[in-house]
């Protein structure tokens, strides 16, 4: 594992390496993230390893723009109307991705379904951005593990396993918040709701 602190962190590089199939640990507006880019199917098949996660588990992913993601899966008006009342924030949508999707298998759920969200955190957003694509965002813990909050969390977990993460951002120590709400868009445009988290919706 290469650490990095986060004031010496070099975006563009970082960027690079995620294009090259390179896994990385970064702070989000929730807990740390485990990443990387999620249309390489043998990195996002890496971060399973990593985790130690049952493959018919999915795995979320961040955008720095809702664009992006228009590119993977179908508009709506109800997409639009989370986009405008929640985003950037810590609301999950899961919805049909498009079939022309270059998603990765474990991004992309069995059902043809996948869960993103708009991040706000100003580093996940540049890392996305410097990617130019979806990013991975799965919390970084081992499989049964709590999801990390400090890094000294995050560098213990790993510091003995196989399988590490190739680069981690030390953030410190995050504080703590719920995890993402998550909603789905069903195939006849309702929503609902699959987790109550940070944000609540609709009121």
């Amino acid at each position: 594992m290469d650490v990095i602190q986060t004031q010496h962190t070099d975006v563009h590089t970082l960027g690079r390496a995620l294009q090259n199939g390179n896994t990385i640990v970064y702070p989000t507006e929730t807990c740390y993230g485990l990443g990387c880019d999620a249309t390489n199917q043998e990195a996002v098949d890496r971060i399973f390893d990593i985790k130690k996660r049952q493959k018919n588990k999915p795995v979320l992913v961040v955008a720095h723009d809702l664009s992006v993601m228009l590119e993977h899966v179908f508009d709506s008006p109800a997409l639009f109307d989370i986009a405008e009342k929640y985003w950037p924030g810590p609301v999950t949508v899961v919805t049909k991705a498009r079939p022309d999707s270059t998603l990765a298998k474990g991004v992309l759920a069995e059902d043809g379904t996948v869960a993103f969200r708009i991040t706000e955190h100003p580093l996940a957003g540049a890392l996305a951005k410097a990617l130019g694509g979806p990013l991975v965002s799965t919390s970084a813990n081992i499989a049964a593990h709590e999801s990390p909050y400090d890094i000294k969390d995050v560098l213990a977990m790993f510091e003995n396993e196989d399988e590490q993460p190739d680069i981690v951002i030390d953030a410190g120590k995050l504080p703590y918040k719920l995890p993402s709400t998550i909603v789905k868009i069903r195939e006849n445009g309702t929503i609902e709701i699959l987790r109550e988290g940070a944000t609540i919706l609709f009121n």
